[in-house]
């Protein structure tokens, strides 16, 4: 079975599940709260380490460095701020993990090895050719 349609189907049964057991627990005033406030704090977390994530990509670049981990790091904080307006407490202890720098860099710390600390370009120069262009020719400026 293809993992798309698995993922279509699984996770909301989970969910429902999560909804009825914690629902009993806490009462479904509480339940419904807890998802709203978990969906507010995530999304402005998520702005928070996108931030920070975009200074440090700038950074990076500044240095003469691919930010490679930044790149990555922006695309899981955009991911965990979908799974954390998603109402549900699977989602939002997924998007949790994701958001926070110190288990998003155990998740893809190990996908980027092979570009960490890799410079843009070599060269303090740039290559290039030119022509001379005479005072009456069109196409000068």
């Amino acid at each position: 079975m293809n993992t798309a349609l698995l993922t279509i189907i699984l996770v909301p049964i989970i969910e429902i599940y999560l909804f009825i057991k914690i629902g009993n627990q806490i009462g479904a005033f509480n339940t419904i709260s807890l998802i709203f406030i978990t969906a507010i704090i995530g999304v402005i977390y998520a702005r928070y380490e996108g931030l920070n994530t975009l200074k440090s990509g700038f950074s990076q670049l500044i240095k003469n460095e691919l930010p490679a981990y930044e790149i990555i790091s922006g695309a899981a904080i955009a991911f965990a701020a979908l799974l954390l307006i998603i109402p549900g407490f699977a989602t939002d202890l997924i998007g949790f993990l994701i958001i926070f720098p110190l288990t998003r860099k155990l998740f893809f710390g190990k996908f980027l090895k092979n570009y960490k600390n890799t410079k843009t370009s070599n060269k303090p120069y740039i290559d290039g050719e030119f022509e001379d262009i005479k005072d009456d020719d069109e196409r000068k400026l």
